[in-house]
């Protein structure tokens, strides 16, 4: 039993951030292991977008880990509070979304996250059962137990509040809201991201203050940087892996972040142990192993794990025979045009350049290849025939002239 905690308590700190009430946690872990009674693990996602993308998938591996030690997992929607905005690292208040927006969007989240998580021991839930059964009376008396110095404290709101930028009355019950979903689950424990750190010990106290006979802890994860290695994963950055991305790209993605980062997405994404991620490390280290094949092991781990092993294979199969081998992929949409048709315009029309002033610029920088071949006439005009144009390392299309 105490080697099953033990490798239990490793497999669940692993990459975390930071753990408050971590004896507690311990000690609903034993239970678990002692009399099989389950612990309630809550974390919220605000459904601000459709799709996931690895760096929501840092939560899910947790929460998957939780499960396999003990949690019951409330996957909690949060489609009422999602309607202000998480107010969170933002420099001014955020534009709320419409209902219509906030429903179109959670419409997905099941479906992506039971790839990972375990359906039975698994509960949707939307936070507007509760908040919207609050009403006045209850919305009242939830302001009642936070103070607007305590308020204050959070580090958004501050330098906000300094720099007299507006911060909305609507921002400051967000946090509020948010711990109020721990008061409405009796949860055991939450997850969030490092940044969410305030709004989980609001659900801790507010817990206290509606007197629960608990006092869920917190355990933060931090937050994953994007391909550039610099910025935390975002869409709006573009700096992403969605993890509804085709296996060909998700898998191309992953071999493309640098052999220093590739250490971050095994210690936060991987399942492998602390012990086998450093042994990895060593036989890099000492020249055992190369960083390109280690990367790859970690491509088709977590291409796997969002699609399958054969997907994952196959993906691994078409990069080698692009890359390495420098052919053109298997499969590539087709497009026709007649005699004569100009390069830059054939470029933007086949979506592999967004406009004809950049198919120009990538032409003189020798990024466009024609049957392999690098091209630098940003005048050429194409004659009959059939051609495989390249932009890039990744962007291909089969181009039919008639």
């Amino acid at each position: 039993m105490q080697a099953q905690m033990q490798h239990a308590m490793i497999q669940i700190t692993k990459g975390m951030g930071e753990c408050i009430g971590l004896d507690t946690l311990q000690h609903l872990v034993e239970r678990f292991y002692h009399t099989q009674e389950r612990f309630i693990i809550k974390a919220g996602f605000d459904p601000t977008a459709p799709d996931l993308h690895l760096g929501h998938a840092v939560l899910l591996e947790k929460l998957a880990t939780l499960q396999k030690h003990g949690g019951f997992v409330k996957f909690l929607i949060g489609d009422f509070t999602a309607r202000i905005g998480d107010p969170s690292g933002k420099s001014e208040t955020r534009k709320p979304l419409s209902e219509e927006e906030v429903q179109e969007n959670a419409k997905t989240y099941a479906k992506q996250v039971f790839k990972v998580l375990d359906p039975t021991l698994t509960e949707v839930c939307f936070n507007s059962t509760w908040l919207n059964a609050l009403g006045s009376a209850g919305m009242l008396t939830l302001a009642s137990k936070f103070s607007v110095a305590r308020m204050l404290e959070r580090d958004d709101f501050e330098k906000r509040y300094q720099n007299n930028q507006s911060i909305s009355l609507v921002e400051f019950l967000y946090p509020l809201l948010q711990g109020y979903d721990s008061v409405a689950l009796a949860c055991d424990l939450e997850l969030g991201g490092n940044d969410q750190k305030f709004n989980l010990m609001v659900g801790r106290f507010l817990q206290r203050a509606y007197g629960l006979d608990k006092e869920q802890s917190v355990l933060t994860m931090p937050l994953l940087e994007g391909l550039d290695g610099v910025q935390k994963m975002s869409k709006s950055l573009g700096n992403y892996i969605a993890i509804t991305e085709e296996p060909a790209s998700m898998y191309a993605k992953l071999l493309s972040i640098s052999d220093t980062l590739m250490w971050r997405y095994y210690e936060l994404l991987s399942t492998k142990t602390p012990d086998q991620i450093a042994q990895l490390q060593e036989a890099v280290r000492t020249s055992k192993a190369h960083p390109k094949a280690v990367k790859e092991e970690l491509a088709l781990e977590i291409t796997t794990r969002w699609h399958s092993e054969q997907q994952a294979q196959s993906a691994k199969i078409e990069f080698d025979k692009i890359f390495s081998q420098k052919q053109a992929p298997s499969q590539m949409p087709e497009w026709h045009f007649e005699s004569g048709a100009w390069i830059a315009s054939v470029l933007k029309e086949c979506q592999l350049c967004p406009s004809s002033s950049q198919a120009r610029r990538d032409i003189a920088g020798g990024g466009v290849r024609l049957n392999h071949e690098v091209l630098k006439d940003d005048r050429y005009q194409f004659s009959k025939g059939s051609y495989i144009v390249q932009v890039g390392k990744r962007k291909f299309a089969l181009v039919h002239i008639h």
